[in-house]
């Protein structure tokens, strides 16, 4: 497939007059013609060239296969459909140039296409161009605030328990290798008796349901599992058989769930792995342990009361403060996702998300963001490498002082960092100054000498130490002092006020999920669930210029009846 970068074709007349017939007046015209009109050739072949050749047959425009992309997330359509309307709909063939004959495409085009972009690492490029040219307009750009917030995101296979996890890992090694080498699968397995087993997908309801009758299975799968492996990476059999995702997916599964030891007779024991906290030997952690031999990158993990299978999504978009009452004059514009494993905190995800708005020379001077993302290190690291200031809750002191608001918390002591000494509330001065490093972090401890605190008055407010003496664990100046100037301003009525402007992302998140349907994850896979993401993000940009354009309300609010009733009596 080769690709010949050239302009789009202007938009066939017989098919402009008809536009412009049907959507005379005060009627509005389609998505996807006012994007041709006001944004023109959105993203022309050059840009996703370097994922076609040069020579041979030549395939469709890559460019306009973008488009389709993007059109189809926007009205939430299966490739089947979006080819269908490539066909049939005269709005498409306007922004895409066809002529009223043209066949369009067929369906698997599509997938194709995205397979391309994914293996040249053009994920982000559709996005990239609209914020471009978005940028060009002034619509968007560095400076001002943006907001930013995560949500979880259901992976495309099904949720396996452990059993079924070791079973279905072997079967799909299986068919691996019975689709990529059939023959050496004749010669080595007795077919017939893998297939009783392995023909059908494991399920729960097929399992026994006696505890020991399923330990017992689960053992007989991971015995076949070791047999399928020793077989695969045995002298005679071909090497480029152990490459199969599937047979290293297998490989992964065998060794995070299972121990084989040899005995002193030459006997091998296979048994299953326990948690520590049951006395076992241990499970892998959760960022590494395989949730599905289908798609490798989806992890379990939990957040509160929710725990799903898959991954994480950030999302992060431009606000603008507002009076009441007053309609913004520009849409707030998705300007990041960032598609990560669910394992990963959010405070890992953020140094990421500002190298992105970088690179598209998006940085906000303020970034609003919930608890889960900042951190001393980050408000500093923020602020001092990007220029963004993190309005953002920081956590408050955990002390016990602190909880019970009784007592002597760690910010009510002063500190002297240039003479390198505390001073308590009772005005005695710190005995020693310890630098060290805790857990990976350099701290500094501060200890009170006992002969101060043993006859103080304040003891009981202020240590219950047994060693009768108060200390101190100190990040390093900077540090403690931005963590301090943040819970100081945080209790402040303006800055619960600024900081109000951060819920509305979690109404961006809504309309990500129910009008492009981005809760379950359309691929396998990190990379094309993240191709998904950014073109949803592309998608809903367009669907907010198109409001703006027609003078429609952005952000607004939709109350039931009786919430209204509510309001009313509120006021």
């Amino acid at each position: 497939m080769s690709v010949q970068p050239q302009p789009w074709p202007q938009p066939d007349p017989q098919i402009a007059a008809a536009i412009r017939a049907m959507y005379r007046g005060k009627r509005e015209a389609p998505l996807a013609v006012q994007v041709r009109d006001r944004l023109g050739e959105l993203f022309p072949d050059a840009a996703f060239a370097d994922a076609f050749g040069r020579a041979g047959k030549p395939g469709w425009s890559p460019g306009r296969l973008a488009l389709v992309t993007v059109l189809q997330k926007a009205a939430n359509l299966t490739d089947r459909q979006a080819a269908d309307e490539v066909r049939e709909n005269l709005a498409w063939k306007y922004a895409l140039g066809l002529s009223l004959e043209d066949p369009g495409f067929d369906h698997s085009v599509l997938s194709e296409f995205r397979s391309r972009v994914v293996t040249h690492e053009l994920e982000e490029r559709a996005l990239d161009l609209l914020l471009e040219r978005l940028r060009g307009l002034g619509l968007v750009g560095a400076g001002g605030g943006q907001r930013t917030d995560s949500t979880h995101i259901v992976a495309a296979v099904r949720d396996l328990n452990r059993l079924e996890l070791a079973g279905e890992s072997v079967r799909a090694a299986l068919n691996a290798l019975a689709a990529a080498c059939p023959g050496w699968v004749d010669q080595v397995l007795v077919v017939e008796d893998w297939s009783r087993r392995y023909a059908d997908r494991i399920d729960t309801w097929r399992l026994p349901t006696s505890k020991a009758k399923q330990d017992a299975l689960a053992l007989d799968y991971a015995k076949d599992g070791y047999t399928l492996l020793q077989a695969v990476y045995a002298h005679g059999s071909p090497a480029w058989l152990r490459e199969l995702p599937a047979v290293q997916s297998l490989r992964i599964v065998l060794v995070q769930n299972y121990i084989r030891t040899t005995a002193g007779n030459g006997h091998i024991r296979v048994k299953r792995r326990e948690s520590a906290e049951d006395g076992g030997d241990g499970l892998p952690p959760g960022p590494i342990r395989l949730a599905s031999p289908y798609d490798t990158d989806a992890r379990w993990s939990a957040k509160q009361d929710m725990f799903w299978n898959g991954y994480k999504l950030h999302v992060s978009e431009t606000c603008h403060p507002q009076a009441d009452g007053d309609r913004p004059a520009r849409p707030n514009i998705i300007t990041n996702v960032a598609t990560t494993a669910s394992t990963l905190p959010d405070s890992k995800a953020l140094e990421p998300i500002h190298q992105a708005l970088q690179r598209r020379r998006l940085l906000p001077a303020r970034h609003y963001l919930d608890s889960g993302y900042p951190s001393a290190e980050l408000i500093v690291g923020s602020a001092k490498t990007y220029g963004v200031a993190l309005i953002t809750p920081v956590l408050l002191d955990t002390s016990r002082q602190a909880k019970a608001q009784e007592g002597f918390a760690a910010d009510d002591f002063t500190i002297d960092w240039d003479n390198q000494q505390a001073v308590c509330p009772a005005g005695k001065t710190s005995a020693t100054w310890t630098p060290n490093i805790q857990n990976g972090v350099p701290k500094t401890v501060v200890t009170f000498a006992a002969l101060d605190c043993i006859p103080c008055p304040f003891k009981e407010q202020c240590t219950s130490s047994r060693k009768n003496r108060r200390q101190l664990s100190l990040y390093p100046r900077e540090l403690t002092e931005a963590i301090r100037d943040a819970r100081n301003r945080q209790q402040t009525g303006t800055w619960q006020r600024d900081y109000a402007l951060r819920a509305g992302v979690e109404g961006t998140i809504r309309q990500a999920t129910h009008t492009t349907g981005l809760r379950r994850a359309r691929y396998r896979g990190l990379p094309k669930t993240h191709l998904d993401h950014t073109t949803s993000a592309t998608a809903l940009n367009l669907i907010r210029l198109h409001s703006c354009w027609n003078g429609h309300p952005l952000d607004r609010a939709n109350h039931s009846h009786l919430a209204r009733l509510q309001l009313g009596l509120s006021a």
